[in-house]
């Protein structure tokens, strides 16, 4: 299973309307093409030099073909809808998680 993370700085002056945007449509979209079997959208807790707010956004595939399917057939045109509405309020960039193995703690 890989993640396909995106983190996000956002300048102050776009942020409201981008925060809006994410939560009510863009990530509605991406889960909406059926190549990712969830999302996480985290606020990255630093404070940056050049201001702004940054932000990571998880998206959880069923596979590497499901991402490269994505990338295919839905990563440009839903890339595009967010340079058009933000263009140089964002500064974004995109890397691949592949999930070794996962843990968890049971408290009895």
């Amino acid at each position: 299973m890989i993640i396909y993370n995106i983190t996000v700085n956002i300048d102050d002056s776009a942020h409201d309307e981008w925060l809006e945007w994410m939560k009510t449509e863009h990530i509605a979209k991406v889960l909406g093409t059926g190549k990712f079997e969830k999302a996480t959208f985290s606020q990255v807790l630093v404070e940056e030099d050049m201001g702004g707010k940054t932000y990571s956004i998880q998206y959880r595939s069923y596979s590497r073909e499901a991402l490269d399917a994505y990338y295919k057939d839905d990563a440009d045109r839903l890339r595009q809808e967010g340079l058009k509405k933000f263009a140089d309020k964002m500064l974004e960039f995109r890397t691949e998680l592949d999930i070794i193995d996962e843990y968890n703690v049971k408290f009895t």
